[in-house]
């Protein structure tokens, strides 16, 4: 799939298609001296937009309801992946402000449907969730592909191509990073690799290996503060020291990807962080893994990790888990049998 630029945000699409054919339906009426066989079918049409108008406000909401929670955080029992293992938040300052994205008219993202866009997300962060339906398919997520879309923000890609975007989220080294680098070489499989300050302080060698291998290495933060403790100036430094470190251990830019700690969804983050040229990335496949002292046996991962597979998916894997270095190149196997690519998060974002 390929992309083209943002749908503009639609409101009421139902109810103002509705009336322009009113309008028509009306307009034939009176050029015709009265109520012709023509109107009447324009004047139901227009009825029935109108209603479907209706249906689609009545339906939209957010997910809050349906998710399950763990460790506090309303996510899904499975899905929560953002916290990098090894790194507490321990930051202590000023709530950021409410901000509204707005994109760059010029700006190109994934091609979304034309339809009204439900916008969900509040200010402040919420932990990132998943719904899931019929295996294969893709999964419903606490805010769409079109409102996180207004950020530069991403949790999928909205289309039918088979095709997987890895990521992992580096906490601390944990004795599975270069298993996980051997799989993917074997594959010729790209990822990013999202740092926190203390896995560029300790791995330097690793975080080098990563580049020279191809892969793409984003910003997970420097200290894994909660979002929300932060204000604009202090998360700005959270992301500017990763880059200066990064830039200092191989000679290259960090690439413009970030990941908010715990997977915190908030207005004020997203535009913030899309502001320093950022894009935020979110997950829609993930597994409980990142618990080193309760790794999910292999064949539970291979099973959750093939069943919930679906076209577009970006992964979200811990480098920490014992279990993903293990299955990994087996679960890449067996993606692939299933007709599955991989590509770089350069093709979803454009960055």
């Amino acid at each position: 799939m390929r992309y083209g630029k943002r749908q503009d945000t639609l409101k009421g699409t139902g109810r103002w298609a509705g009336a322009g054919a009113l309008l028509l339906a009306l307009f034939l009426a009176a050029c015709g001296g009265g109520q012709t066989e023509e109107s009447e079918e324009v004047l139901s049409g227009a009825v029935r937009l109108e209603d479907m108008g209706q249906c689609v406000a009545d339906q939209a909401g957010t997910f809050e309801e349906s998710r399950e929670t763990d460790h506090g955080i309303s996510q899904a029992e499975d899905v929560l992946g953002g916290s990098g293992a090894g790194t507490p938040s321990r930051g202590q300052s000023e709530t950021a402000s409410p901000g509204q994205g707005q994109k760059d008219p010029e700006h190109v993202g994934p091609e979304m449907p034309a339809e009204p866009i439900k916008e969900v997300l509040k200010p402040e962060g919420i932990g990132w969730g998943l719904v899931f339906g019929e295996s294969g398919t893709q999964p419903a997520g606490n805010a769409s592909p079109q409102e996180l879309a207004l950020y530069d923000a991403y949790f999928l890609n909205p289309g039918e191509e088979k095709v997987i975007y890895l990521t992992f989220d580096c906490g601390y080294e944990n004795g599975n990073t270069e298993t996980i680098l051997d799989a993917l070489k074997a594959h010729d499989a790209p990822a990013t690799f999202f740092v926190v300050g203390h896995f560029l302080e300790t791995e330097p060698e690793l975080v080098k290996r990563m580049v020279e291998e191809g892969h793409a290495v984003g910003n997970h933060t420097y200290h894994h503060y909660d979002i929300d403790t932060l204000d604009e100036e202090s998360f700005q430094k959270e992301l500017e020291d990763v880059e200066t470190l990064f830039r200092e251990i191989t000679g290259t830019d960090l690439s413009p990807y970030y990941r908010p700690p715990e997977g915190k969804c908030g207005t004020a983050n997203l535009k913030r962080a899309q502001e320093l040229g950022y894009a935020t990335c979110f997950w829609s496949l993930a597994h409980v893994d990142w618990d080193a002292d309760n790794q999910p046996t292999r064949q539970a991962a291979l099973d959750k990790l093939t069943a919930r597979v679906h076209p577009g998916a970006i992964v979200l894997l811990h480098n920490t888990s014992k279990t993903n270095g293990e299955i990994l190149d087996e679960l890449l196997t067996k993606w692939e049998e299933m007709g599955y690519t991989f590509a770089p998060l350069s093709e979803l974002t454009q960055k």
